[in-house]
């Protein structure tokens, strides 16, 4: 049995990170059995989450997990894929996960309002004498990875100006398809949906979700992601959608 490590269901998430979130779709596109338990980075050997363990090893980072579950398990998570959309769909991945998702990161660390909302509770468990150092220590760290990420460099508007760029390019692949790369879902959705459910939870209020909202095909995308993987869960947009 796999144990999956994550931070487990938050700020109207099944699953506050969205690279979690990204392992544990994978997972169930794989049709694997798991479990899942709670965790912080510090115990994962790399120092982030999610981690797994499986059979006595240990795997960190999603895409490292990815190539472990298809090299012991033999899934091909790109199998409908031609040579070419499997480059194109690394390529996404890629985008999502080192533009998008910092975008995403910006809005839910860096913005005050937000952090106190969300992120700061992470250390609500801390002894009070820590807990408002631990809170700015943790902040300002994420902040200066946003920096150096690049979109941090920029004014607020500018920021969601650049991320809206690659969202935009997400949905013009998505287009009408049901899954970004066609009729079956890929790796690359799992990604996808993981870092657009974060910006999109109600949860949160900032510019970029509020314009990532107006791309119609995004949003029913995570709607239709939401009702497979995680039918259990009551997902506030698709139920606005439906009322």
């Amino acid at each position: 049995m796999i144990t999956l490590f994550g931070f487990g269901t938050g700020f109207g998430l099944p699953e506050i990170s969205p690279f979690v979130t990204k392992t544990e779709v994978q997972l169930k596109m794989a049709g694997l059995a798991y479990v899942k338990e709670k965790a912080m980075p510090p115990a994962s050997p790399k120092g982030q989450l999610p981690f797994i363990a499986d059979d006595g090893e240990t795997i960190a980072d999603s895409t490292f997990i990815r190539a472990h579950i298809e090299g012991k398990y033999g899934f091909d998570f790109d199998a409908p894929l031609s040579l070419q959309a499997r480059a194109q769909a690394w390529a996404f991945e890629r985008m999502i996960e080192h533009h998008v998702y910092w975008a995403l990161v910006g809005a839910r660390w860096v913005d005050d309002t937000n952090f106190a909302k969300g992120p700061a509770h992470f250390f609500d468990g801390a002894p009070d004498h820590m807990r408002d150092k631990l809170r700015e220590d943790a902040q300002f760290r994420v902040a200066e990875n946003y920096l150096l990420s690049g979109l941090g460099r920029h004014g607020p508007d500018e920021d969601v100006d650049l991320a809206l760029r690659s969202l935009f390019a997400l949905s013009v692949q998505l287009g009408d398809k049901p899954y970004l790369m066609g009729n079956a879902p890929c790796g690359t959705d799992a990604t996808a949906f993981g870092a657009l459910a974060g910006i999109l939870t109600p949860f949160f209020d900032s510019p970029l979700r509020e314009r990532t909202e107006k791309f119609d095909n995004l949003t029913a995308y995570v709607g239709r992601m939401m009702q497979q993987y995680y039918p259990e869960f009551a997902w506030a947009p698709l139920q606005q959608q439906a009322a």
